[in-house]
């Protein structure tokens, strides 16, 4: 099953993914747009034998300007750990698998299929996120803790008031509760300090 993986990457990922402008590096594919760089990683199971290949896909975008507001090194080649946006394929196309199995019962043109198509619905999710901003409004749209911090300067720095209001009002409504919300709030409070914005508790 192992060697229909990686005929599977070999014969069918990768020159559909080439066509789309990725590049392969081990299991990981690459674009690079500007100042962010679009990743789809192939992830095996840890529980694999020989008679069932198990995967993940992983989907990521690294943005340089987020990695600025952390204040760290911008990297050209990042582990989808690094990728500021990340998500499972199923997260972002419901009618793909979070995991695919290759067994001697699979149909493997059907699991091709399946695939592919998610890989190009992906492919069109990106295609909509085209910048730092992209990726800290489908964060702070959640709303999610994940960026939040980040999320908070970027706003303050464009001066969107507004909209980094808005965001902590959402995660107070969500989070408020939470033993753990004063330690996000207090973060979050220097962060509007800095940028000389009254924080308003709910």
């Amino acid at each position: 099953m192992q060697q229909h993986f990686n005929d599977l990457i070999k014969q069918d990922v990768k020159p559909f993914l080439a066509k789309h402008g990725f590049a392969k590096k081990s299991l990981n594919f690459n674009k690079i747009t500007g100042n962010l760089i679009y990743m789809f990683n192939f992830q095996k199971s840890s529980g694999n034998t020989a008679d069932n290949v198990m995967f993940y896909v992983n989907c990521g975008i690294y943005s340089a300007e987020l990695a600025q507001i952390q204040s760290r090194e911008i990297l050209t080649a990042p582990q989808e750990s690094e990728c500021h946006f990340r998500a499972r394929i199923g997260e972002i196309v419901e009618s793909v698998p979070d995991r695919f199995s290759i067994t001697s019962d699979t149909n493997k043109e059907d699991l091709i299929q399946t695939l592919l198509s998610g890989l190009e619905e992906v492919i069109h999710f990106y295609d909509t996120m085209t910048s730092a901003r992209s990726i800290v409004d489908y964060y702070t749209s959640g709303p999610f803790l994940h960026l939040g911090e980040e999320s908070f300067h970027l706003l303050l720095q464009s001066n969107d008031v507004a909209a980094a209001r808005h965001y902590l009002k959402a995660l107070q409504e969500k989070h408020g509760t939470e033993n753990r919300w004063s330690i996000f709030e207090n973060k979050y409070k220097t962060i509007f300090n800095k940028y000389e914005v009254e924080f308003e508790k709910l």
